[in-house]
């Protein structure tokens, strides 16, 4: 009875070990986004602020100018969106969602309704 404790007690440490790792996920800081589109890569450096579940991520758009964006970190799923002027004079929404893992992170970004494309990043 007592080796059925023990492996009892035991995995439910190294379950709520587990469960404790996933909320120190803290994106803060620096990080490289590649992006594989129809044109080939596209390779940015992004800075995200993490305070909790809430996310704001800022970088330089492939126009020059600076793009900001709103989003939240749960455990180690990760999502943020932006929306930008279209080309028919409208605007698209651009969302990413993805995983963390570590230094690193891989998912998909919506490009409105149009398309999406696959982006992986590592930290700086």
């Amino acid at each position: 009875m007592s080796k059925i404790r023990s492996f009892f007690t035991l995995s439910i440490l190294v379950l709520m070990t587990v469960s404790l790792s996933a909320l120190d996920v803290n994106v803060t800081g620096d990080w490289e986004l590649t992006m594989t589109t129809p044109r080939g890569e596209r390779t940015q450096d992004i800075h995200f602020e993490q305070k909790g579940e809430k996310l704001t991520a800022t970088w330089t758009g492939f126009r020059g100018d600076e793009v900001t964006a709103e989003g939240t970190v749960k455990g180690n799923e990760i999502e943020w969106s932006y929306t930008r002027p279209g080309r028919e004079g409208g605007e698209m929404t651009m969302t990413y969602k993805g995983k963390i893992e570590g230094d690193t992170m891989s998912g998909e970004a919506q490009m409105g309704d149009r398309a999406s494309f696959e982006w992986t990043a590592k930290r700086k």
